[in-house]
């Protein structure tokens, strides 16, 4: 059924089921990616867990899924290669079936004025954040086109698409593009069944970050509404909702998970 009206009579509590449904989760050996991950396979769906440096990390995760009862495998692809994408995909359904959940969550951040950025700084960062998405959703939106098969993209931008940071210009410039790639995505590929949303992140806690970063943690406490920093979990769950038939009707969206920052005063 197209996943653009599936779920209208299903019970509430089977509304976040993706049970048979096959997911990619880009850039999830660590941090958000693996916390979407755990998520989706928590919800019933076969995961494929990309990773490009972490390969030790991916499997772990991988091998925990399948110690819960899930079902997951780790796929190795570096995203700005098209090629090495085709490949991947084709090893994803090979081993768990055809794509029907994207997430596109890998990125690259790095800090450099605009003024002192290299031109590698600045084509390195778009080419993992811009174009390794749109190879990502190519790959599978393709595949789903060719099989007249609804699904769901779901790509990972950040709060700093909407109000950018000294020193993350270049990264700020990507999250900005991802926003309006989802809108045109989903304005594309809405008449075939296929859903694009966004979710945007605010600071989520990492190991560390406290010590490293101390004085915008402060910031970030002294201002966010909801008293806290984000954990993985919270973007997970935003991703799973997006992924779900619980969302069914909603597409070139972008949903805000920040803890209120971006409605505070700036004056």
């Amino acid at each position: 059924m197209n996943q653009s009206v599936s779920g209208t009579d299903r019970p509430v509590d089977q509304l976040l089921d993706l049970s048979s449904r096959v997911a990619t989760v880009t850039g999830a050996s660590a941090g958000i990616g693996a916390g979407i991950a755990r998520r989706l396979a928590e919800a019933g769906a076969a995961v494929a867990i990309h990773y490009r440096g972490g390969k030790s990390e991916a499997e772990a995760l991988a091998a925990e899924i399948a110690a819960r009862g899930g079902k997951a495998i780790a796929v190795h692809a570096d995203l700005t290669d098209m090629d090495a994408v085709k490949t991947a995909f084709a090893d994803v359904e090979a081993a768990l079936g055809p794509v029907d959940i994207l997430v596109n969550n890998a990125a690259r951040q790095t800090h450099s004025t605009i003024g002192e950025m290299s031109a590698e700084e600045w084509r390195g960062t778009l080419a993992t954040n811009l174009d390794g998405v749109f190879n990502a959703t190519r790959a599978v939106t393709d595949a789903m086109v060719a099989r007249g098969a609804a699904g769901v993209i779901v790509n990972i931008s950040s709060i700093e698409g909407l109000h950018p940071a000294l020193t993350h210009g270049h990264y700020a410039t990507t999250k900005a593009g991802l926003i309006m790639f989802t809108r045109a995505a989903a304005l594309e590929f809405g008449p075939r069944g296929i859903r694009v949303n966004a979710v945007s992140p605010g600071v989520i806690h990492r190991e560390g970050i406290e010590e490293a970063w101390p004085e915008g943690v402060k910031r970030w406490m002294d201002s966010v509404p909801l008293g806290r920093l984000g954990e993985d979990e919270d973007i997970a769950d935003a991703v799973l909702f997006l992924a779900s038939p619980a969302s069914r009707f909603i597409t070139g969206a972008n949903l805000v998970v920040d803890g209120g920052i971006t409605c505070t005063p700036s004056f």
